[in-house]
């Protein structure tokens, strides 16, 4: 087993992915290595958005991996991966898991997960990566501004043992990563893309400060996703050129 090889906890930490970095930069620990906390007082999610999490009641973990093997234009497998390891887990539990693009997890409307990478990349390879996942279980009450959060024990109506969990999704991680080491691309992809939140879905989305109607089809190999909009066009986008209106 790669990730969850060895599990670090700390009663609480500004960020894990920041406190990884960090020690990334003095020794470098076994791959699979977990960062977890009890509390994160500065956690963070994608575009410097803040994650908001009661002391105690959810995940918050990041992993240190060491994807060698993988070209820095194949790195959103990773993102793939982690995402569908997520839903692996959530889908024991509970029903309707969702990828919503690029790397959030949606059950029906709602953000149950979120998930922040940062590689290190050095010339022609990544020379480390760190997963870190903010993971929705026992809260049961969420005050920050954020639209829709939601929690494992909110849809299941009962607390779960975050230890347990824990074991459950660094199995369900470690199988999706070994997935990408192997270069078994197209299942992952498929599978991801399988996943997508709203896919095949007519919705509103806001690209360049207009509001349009389109149709997720699906994702490229690199990330872009690719949009047909009502008169027949597909158009392909990068993370931050386009968001979704819920």
């Amino acid at each position: 087993m790669i990730i969850g090889s060895e599990i670090i906890y700390f009663d609480s930490l500004p960020s894990t992915n920041t406190h990884a970095l960090q020690i990334l930069k003095n020794k470098k620990p076994c791959e699979g290595t977990i960062l977890r906390a009890g509390f994160q007082s500065g956690g963070r999610g994608q575009t410097g958005n803040k994650w908001e999490s009661e002391a105690g009641k959810n995940l918050l973990i990041s992993i240190i991996l060491y994807p060698e093997s993988i070209n820095p234009s194949d790195q959103f497998m990773i993102s793939m991966a982690i995402s569908l390891g997520i839903c692996d887990l959530l889908d024991k539990y509970i029903p309707g898991s969702k990828i919503k693009w690029p790397n959030d997890i949606y059950v029906n409307n709602d953000k149950i997960a979120g998930i922040l990478i940062e590689s290190s990349i050095m010339g022609n390879s990544i020379e480390n990566c760190i997963a870190g996942i903010g993971l929705n279980v026992n809260q049961s009450h969420f005050l920050s501004n954020a639209p829709n959060p939601v929690s494992l024990c909110q849809i299941a109506g009962k607390e779960y043992d975050l230890t347990d969990i824990l074991n459950d999704l660094s199995s369900s991680l470690d199988l999706r990563y070994k997935m990408i080491i192997a270069e078994d691309y197209k299942q992952v992809r498929e599978q991801y893309i399988a996943k997508l939140f709203r896919l095949n879905e007519w919705a509103s989305y806001r690209a360049h400060n207009q509001v349009f109607t389109g149709r997720l089809l699906s994702v490229t190999e690199s990330g872009r996703l690719q949009i047909e909009t009502k008169p027949g066009s597909k158009k392909e986008y990068f993370f931050k050129e386009i968001e979704f209106i819920l």
